[in-house]
């Protein structure tokens, strides 16, 4: 039987001026496997999660992701696409100011029009241990409380696949490890493909498979050393 593909790319470029960040990049990422996209800064893996996430588009190549041709799609048209099926957690939160934590999870929910926005991201802020912060703003909440936060937002609307950029980047070590395994624990939760970008070795291997980049290019492309508890 024909294993079912989340994300497909062939021979994607990115060029921002003169600068080629991304060469020719061909990937294929299964339905439920967890990936890690490993390298330095400047390596081209934070551009190739903003093509395959759908927040920017691609010089030229073909990305198909969760069933969807991104390549033919405009910026509205990857927003659309983007809502339901695609989750996202970044390094710094990006939580709106002006909304407790319930607001910050609900609004989303509520853009795909789902009825029942907040009562699913009441539930989905009691997963990741915060039923009790849920009226609290970003700024009375910690680096690792806003993170769980995030963790939740992506979550909640049950996407086919999440994407983690640096997740821990703005954390100390101990917070990192517990919102790592939160981060896989909600993932396993909600069945989702893990797109994982890091420079961060160890963490890398807690992922499936890990995809090394370098100069806009795939290095090397392997299962993962160490595998994540089940």
């Amino acid at each position: 039987m024909t294993e079912h593909i989340a994300i497909t790319a062939r021979n994607v470029t990115l060029t921002l001026g003169r600068t080629e960040i991304l060469r020719g990049v061909t990937l294929d990422v299964p339905d439920g496997q967890s990936l890690a996209i490993l390298g330095p800064s400047g390596s081209g893996k934070s551009s190739l999660m903003a093509i395959l996430s759908g927040l920017e588009r691609a010089s030229s190549g073909e990305v198909r992701v969760a069933g969807v041709d991104f390549s033919a799609l405009d910026e509205d048209g990857l927003a659309r696409a983007r809502r339901g099926r695609i989750g996202i957690v970044l390094q710094s939160f990006h939580l709106l100011p002006t909304m407790t934590a319930l607001e910050n999870v609900a609004t989303p929910l509520e853009l795909a029009g789902r009825a029942d926005a907040f009562a699913r991201a009441a539930e989905e802020l009691e997963a990741v241990g915060l039923g009790h912060r849920i009226d609290h703003y970003p700024a009375q909440l910690s680096g690792g409380e806003q993170q769980r936060v995030a963790i939740a937002r992506a979550v909640a609307p049950g996407p086919r696949i999440l994407f983690a950029d640096e997740p821990t980047g703005n954390l100390d070590g101990r917070t990192s490890d517990a919102i790592v395994d939160l981060l896989f624990t909600r993932r396993r939760a909600a069945g989702a493909t893990l797109v994982m970008i890091t420079h961060d070795r160890a963490l890398a291997e807690r992922c499936d498979r890990v995809v090394e980049m370098r100069d806009g290019l795939i290095a090397s492309d392997r299962p993962a050393e160490r595998r994540p508890a089940a």
